[in-house]
């Protein structure tokens, strides 16, 4: 399972869990606060961890249902929180020794609203995920390149060669972005290249740019009676550099 499928796996269990809370808020008593803190810390610590990673901007919010705020002065209907609730706390009472709210009904709309930021956050599984992905594999090419870059200085064939790994590795990944059925098994760049082209992907004169690079690539890799030069092989990195930018 990979880790796309295992969050919306925890995401939908989280959901349920906290239907559940919100029900056993509603009307528990004294004596099985316990009961539902165990639960809900439980719950709490995992949700957490998902609110972060998907809304960082939700998370003061999804926290301030939960967490006493320590500059509190009074405990109120509006302030009172589930910390308090798991805590024993109870409601302020008045003259007549009346609690002034109702706490389970005060905390079962807390969870509830936990929940509601939780269940908004579904949208963003996908999205977040990839962004993550696409971030550390632009990195991981950023890595490789530089690698290239120092590989002139050794050997301009194993320079160019790595250079043209990346740019196929790349071009394959913007094939699968666009949903382009791949018809060979083992496509080359030039296959890959008059893949995104025919599919209005980029333009001719992007087409004929990745071909260059493609030439390029294959002087280093095949061409033994031609040697590449350094200048070839620093426009074959500059090439993949500035590929990996902007053809997503």
């Amino acid at each position: 399972m990979d880790r796309k499928e295992e969050l919306k796996q925890q995401f939908s269990r989280l959901v349920i869990e906290a239907t559940e809370l919100i029900e056993l808020a509603s009307k528990v008593k004294d004596t099985d606060i316990l009961k539902f803190g165990t639960k809900y810390q439980s719950w709490y610590t995992r949700a957490i961890r998902v609110v972060e990673v998907l809304a960082n901007d939700r998370l003061e919010e999804f926290i301030s249902y939960y967490k006493i705020d320590p500059k509190r002065k009074v405990t109120t209907a509006q302030n009172y929180v589930i910390q308090d609730f798991i805590m024993g706390v109870g409601a302020r009472v008045d003259l007549y020794e009346k609690p002034l709210w109702d706490i389970n009904n005060g905390i079962a709309i807390k969870v509830y609203n936990q929940l509601q930021i939780l269940e908004s956050l579904q949208s963003r599984i996908d999205s977040v995920l990839s962004n993550v992905q696409g971030s550390l594999l632009s990195e991981l090419q950023d890595k490789e390149l530089a690698t290239a870059e120092e590989l002139i200085k050794i050997n301009l064939r194993a320079a160019g060669s790595l250079a043209g790994v990346i740019l196929e590795n790349h071009l394959q990944k913007v094939v699968r972005n666009h949903d382009i059925s791949i018809t060979k098994k083992n496509p080359k760049i030039s296959d890959l290249n008059d893949l995104l082209k025919n599919n209005d992907v980029y333009d001719l004169a992007t087409w004929r740019n990745m071909q260059l690079l493609y030439d390029i690539r294959t002087k280093c890799v095949h061409k033994k009676e031609q040697e590449p030069t350094e200048s070839e092989v620093r426009k074959l990195i500059s090439g993949v550099n500035e590929a990996i930018k902007q053809i997503l």
